[in-house]
């Protein structure tokens, strides 16, 4: 049989078999193995380490090997091909014919680690880091029984082959699929026209009535104002009811991890988006090989902008092992951490996949709790989340209210979210999804600032269910006043973009997820972001009349309105700060008890935010406004530990 594939392109090699031997036959691994002792680059003890480890878990043991950082990706596959009776191609140095690519096998390319190669000898060559049932089957749909044959290639081959070839398409995808596919669901565009009809109809009107009867526009404009403080008060007072004595957590046992075979593990895609991040990178890999999940069966993603050499540097630098991989995201706008994890969602392979931030310290746990909750879980669920608390809490003021603001979170209005059966916003890491359902929905809303909680309310609209894991995902929590304004304003100018969205097809909305779920969609989306920036008017009348002692602005508030608004601002306020203190209390963090009634001093920060979020909304809508990390003195002294670590 003539040879596929010409010696000079390739490393020499035996003729190519019509039908290779399967890539995870025992035999070949052995001769795989037997290969690299004798090339001196396989220990026979590491071996020896790998064959029982292969044992436990399961899998391929190439995989095993360069996961453990035995063994050189390059080093192995070529060993392989050697075995195989396979020629080695280096992609980087002769790419592949671009005249052999189909667009529509793009997915797969990424998927199945292969890609058609060259045309030689009237057969397509197929680069491939294994040839297994599915590759076979791949290759038979496209050119029949008899017309390919395949070479061997590394995965960062492919990897690198792949993000070259598609930049631009993968690219525009990232940018522009969710708004192809369904425009209604992006927020590429702030205001529809029917919106900007509707709202300049509203402004005219408004304008219209304060000049014809400003007495009786002002009093509806309060009276209305005092109604939705209140709404939204008995709705939050109603699911910290609920909340506080239930658990939304979908409890994971001791039990049940230790019954879990790790042979039986699916694949699972880690993506960490990162943008000048060099300074947190240690700690952060730490962290994730720290996770007691198989290094074989993992595909860590480090997200990382093309112009962001010196993280870029300083990942190479740290010479991770195997099982991390570099994915550049182009330039281009909008500049943001949803359209990079949708550029590297192109090239996710496991059945899972889930997104932690650059500062982020997941238990170790963590995978194998998401694995239990999806295969003993409803079918409809397609997200499950961690919960959030910070390393930093006793830092200084900032810190401490952003843990009770959590401690909340999660303690009091998740768990009541829950109960009522409406759609959870997601946090905005340590969400694990299942891969097929994420990108069903068309994953994320690279336009949107906020585009976790877009993503849940997505989630429901389709019929999908979110669940909540007793793990702990450990962040640092921002303590500079600055970059705090900067995260907090991002936030609720992303919320302001989600209710715009999804109120554009108000019915569609309120089908989809119930009227339960539309209510409580106004109520804990849309007036949130309202009421911190009418905050100010209202204390600002509050505190005319108490330091002044002017009475004149009582018509504003005839009754029964007068005694609503009284009931906001003494019983409602006290409520929401005794809510504070008890989530302190549930936790036994009793630093935090004080703290807590200093609350109405973070809600004045909270309008600052609000008021710039609404600026940029107006003038710079999809700008994303980096929070910094590693400023924290803890982060400095983990960085510290971990670097001793690895010296020693």
């Amino acid at each position: 049989m003539s040879r596929v594939v010409q010696p000079s392109s390739v490393d020499e090699a035996p003729p190519a078999r019509r039908v290779p031997f399967s890539y995870l036959e025992r035999g070949l691994e052995m001769r795989t193995a037997e290969l690299l002792l004798a090339d001196g680059l396989l220990a026979p003890d590491s071996l020896a380490v790998a064959l029982l480890e292969q044992g436990r878990i399961g899998g391929p043991l190439g995989e095993v090997l360069i996961a453990g950082g035995v063994l050189r990706a390059l080093d192995y596959y070529r060993a392989l091909a050697r075995a195989q009776g396979l020629p080695f191609v280096n992609l980087r140095e002769h790419p592949a014919d671009l005249t052999l690519l189909d667009l529509g096998d793009r997915l797969d390319f990424s998927r199945l680690n292969l890609m058609p190669w060259r045309r030689q000898g009237g057969r397509v060559v197929i680069a491939a880091t294994m040839v297994t049932e599915p590759q076979l089957a791949w290759a038979r749909e496209r050119y029949g029984h008899a017309g390919f044959g395949f070479a061997v290639t590394a995965p960062f081959d492919i990897l690198w082959q792949t993000q070259s070839i598609f930049r631009d398409l993968d690219s525009h995808q990232a940018r522009e699929a969710l708004y192809e596919m369904s425009p209604e669901h992006s927020a590429k565009i702030t205001l529809t026209r029917a919106q900007t009809r509707l709202a300049g109809g509203i402004v005219v009107c408004f304008v219209a009535a304060l000049v014809l009867a400003p007495t009786m526009t002002l009093i509806a404009s309060m009276a209305a104002a005092t109604v939705i403080y209140t709404a939204t008060f008995l709705f939050k007072f109603v699911l910290t009811w609920v909340g506080s004595s239930r658990r939304v957590d979908m409890n994971i046992s001791p039990e049940a991890l230790a019954a879990l075979n790790d042979a039986d593990l699916p694949f699972y895609t880690v993506m960490v988006p990162m943008y000048r991040e060099a300074r947190v990178l240690p700690l952060l890999v730490h962290a994730l090989r720290n996770l007691d999940y198989p290094q074989s069966k993992l595909e860590v993603m480090l997200v990382l902008e093309e112009d962001d050499a010196e993280t870029i540097d300083a990942a190479k630098a740290l010479k991770m092992p195997g099982t991390f991989q570099i994915i550049r995201v182009p330039p281009s706008q909008p500049k943001t951490k949803p359209k990079a994890c949708n550029y590297a969602l192109q090239f996710a392979r496991g059945q899972y996949v889930t997104i932690y931030d650059a500062e982020d310290q997941p238990e170790p746990d963590q995978l194998k709790k998401a694995v239990i909750a999806f295969a003993e879980g409803d079918p409809r669920l397609a997200c499950v989340q961690a919960r959030l608390n910070y390393f930093n809490r006793g830092e200084n003021w900032l810190t401490r209210m952003f843990t009770l603001e959590y401690s909340q979170w999660f303690d009091f209005l998740l768990p009541g979210l829950d109960w009522l059966r409406v759609p959870i916003p997601l946090g905005g890491t340590s969400n694990h999804f299942k891969l097929a359902a994420l990108r069903q929905v068309g994953a994320w809303d690279p336009y949107n600032v906020t585009e976790d909680a877009d993503l849940g309310v997505r989630l429901a609209q389709e019929g999908f269910a979110v669940g909540v894991i007793n793990s702990t995902t450990f962040e640092e929590a921002n303590g500079v006043l600055p970059s705090w304004i900067s995260q907090r304003s991002r936030w609720i100018k992303g919320y302001m973009q989600t209710w715009l969205v999804h109120m554009r097809r108000p019915r569609h909305l309120l089908r989809s997820i119930g009227w339960r779920g539309f209510v409580s969609f106004q109520l804990f989306i849309g007036c949130p972001p309202l009421i911190m920036l009418m905050n100010p008017v209202i204390w600002l009348i509050f505190l005319a009349v108490l330091v002044f002692r002017d009475t004149s602005w009582s018509w504003l508030f005839p009754e029964p309105i007068g005694t609503l608004a009284a009931f906001n601002l003494v019983v409602a306020n006290a409520a929401l700060i005794y809510f504070g203190v008890v989530a302190a209390l549930k936790r036994r963090y009793l630093d935090l008890v004080v703290v807590g009634v200093l609350q109405p001093f973070y809600w004045v920060l909270h309008s600052v935010a609000a008021y710039k979020a609404l600026w940029q909304l107006a003038t710079n809508p999809h700008y994303w406004e980096k929070t910094e990390h590693g400023v924290s003195s803890v982060t400095q002294a983990n960085l510290a530990r971990v670097a001793e670590a690895g010296a020693s």
